[in-house]
């Protein structure tokens, strides 16, 4: 949940990315941090593994200046998508305003999209939240990759809710501002109606 200070007018949202491991959660931050204007941005922190794989999460702090206001900040969380990091994961997404699930786009992740896509919605419900009222972007990654699924294929077994979805290749940035925005936006929405 939104953490919001009256005293300080300052409203703070937690958005989360979420998918398999080696989807391109990790590499989303990296682009927009190298992309927004560094006034803008704080320092990423993240917790690797030797072989730089996310350990526990990463984490972007992103300044959005005033609305109506409120001093608006938004704070970008990955998780680590390796199967025996499930509780991690739990952890991270607790009280997360919004999600961006990264799908690997490749046809031999399907299965483990559908496993790591099942778990988030297991764990949105253990938060009493309505996935289909929360907000969640689906991102597309790795469209540049040989024998990836068509779009419509990910979207049967992947967006029930048809929730707003964007193509992607995250170490170009292709999608990962216009994901990164809608999320935002609808976060913000979201917020409206407390």
């Amino acid at each position: 949940m939104s953490l919001i200070n009256m005293a300080k007018r300052e409203i703070t949202c937690k958005i989360v990315y979420y998918g398999i491991g080696l989807s391109g959660k990790t590499t989303n931050l990296h682009y927009i941090h190298k992309v927004v204007n560094p006034r803008d941005v704080g320092d990423m922190v993240s917790i690797d593994t030797e072989t730089e794989r996310t350990l526990y999460f990463d984490l972007l702090p992103l300044d959005m200046g005033h609305v109506h206001g409120f001093h608006l900040k938004f704070q970008l969380y990955t998780v680590p998508g390796q199967v025996l990091y499930q509780q991690t994961r739990v952890s991270v997404l607790k009280g997360a305003d919004g999600v961006i699930f990264v799908a690997d786009s490749q046809a031999n992740k399907l299965k483990e999209n559908i496993e790591s896509w099942n778990e988030l919605l297991d764990q949105l419900r253990r938060q009493n939240r309505t996935p289909g009222d929360f907000p969640i972007i689906m991102q597309w990654n790795k469209r540049d990759l040989p024998d990836v699924l068509p779009i419509p294929i990910l979207q049967q077994y992947l967006n029930p809710f048809r929730m707003p979805s964007f193509e992607a290749v995250a170490v170009s940035g292709q999608g990962v501002v216009e994901a990164l925005r809608m999320t935002i936006n609808n976060t913000l929405r979201t917020l409206e109606h407390l």
